[in-house]
């Protein structure tokens, strides 16, 4: 895997470097005329050696790097499409422009796919591996246990989580992280609804410090909100909120939610990108109702969740 990655590295920084230093050669070699805008084609390198030096990163650690080997497999994917819509369907560039495809993105299907799926078994078999030697909080389904980790749970407002919930019902909303498009609709839609959600207190679960939480919940008019950082998923894991599969993550419904949600925009990832979101009424310590999220795109109704606490 490693050095797979570091070959990608070291072609693109190359590739790069020859289309910013030595543009008119790629169109002198193809026997075709050299383009008034030649220096779009040294942006188009400059890029590529911005991937390159990514690749290099990642192959430190693939497990954990993902996401940019998933932008990488993204990219060689989206090429090959954007040629044929080129050539086949707009007839815009000939046939022998597509030879770079080979090299830059076709023989790199295989490797970068194997390299993802690695790093989502060893994501996975770590979590299982932290459940099984004890390191994570119990499960709901012993009450007794749910209850300590409730009460040993701090929230921004200086008190446990369950101390919380012992004055009102509490609505705890699990969030992916701040930079998932998916996640920014959740904290819309609870800004738009908090007039809706009197008497039932907002909290919000995340997997960064709560210096890094405030302004997030803050932009969306959610400072009065109980923030709760839980970077090793103790909170996660009791309201057993589980994992994504490849399909619940990347899946054609989330691809296609996420046109819709679009407008709210992205950010870096920070925490567990495989994690599930999911929201809860909690009442006295106890879970009144639950909504576990069935993939990254779920968008539950929060009203609706909190119409019988």
């Amino acid at each position: 895997m490693t050095l797979c990655l570091r070959l990608a590295g070291i072609y693109n920084i190359l590739w790069g470097a020859w289309a910013v230093l030595l543009p008119n050669t790629f169109w002198d070699w193809l026997g075709m005329e050299r383009p008034n805008y030649i220096f779009l084609w040294q942006c188009v390198g400059m890029i590529v050696g911005v991937y390159g030096v990514g690749y290099w990163v990642a192959a430190r650690d693939v497990a954990r790097h993902w996401p940019i080997v998933l932008v990488g497999f993204l990219g060689k994917i989206f090429g090959p499409i954007g040629f044929i819509d080129a050539h086949f369907i707009r007839d815009l560039v000939p046939l022998k422009f597509g030879v770079t495809l080979l090299t830059n993105d076709l023989i790199w299907w295989i490797p970068f796919a194997l390299m993802l799926r690695h790093a989502f078994l060893v994501n996975t078999r770590s979590d299982d591996n932290n459940r099984m030697r004890g390191v994570l909080a119990e499960t709901p389904s012993q009450p007794a246990n749910l209850r300590t980790t409730l009460a040993n749970t701090p929230t921004s407002d200086g008190v446990s989580l369950l101390a919380l919930s012992e004055t009102s019902p509490v609505l705890v909303v699990f969030l992916r992280h701040f930079g998932c498009t998916f996640c920014r609709e959740a904290l819309a839609d609870l800004a738009a609804k908090k007039s809706q959600l009197a008497g039932v207190r907002i909290a919000i679960v995340h997997m960064v410090s709560d210096e890094q939480a405030q302004p997030n919940t803050a932009k969306y008019n959610l400072a009065d909100a109980a923030r709760i950082s839980d970077p090793q998923k103790n909170l996660y894991n009791a309201f057993e909120l589980a994992r994504g599969k490849f399909s619940q993550l990347f899946g054609p419904r989330v691809f296609l939610r996420g046109l819709q949600a679009w407008r709210h925009g992205v950010g870096t990832l920070q925490g567990d990108g495989f994690q599930l979101g999911g929201a809860f009424i909690i009442h006295k310590g106890q879970i009144i109702r639950a909504y576990r999220n069935h993939d990254a795109a779920d968008r539950p109704d929060y009203c609706q969740l909190a119409a019988t606490s």
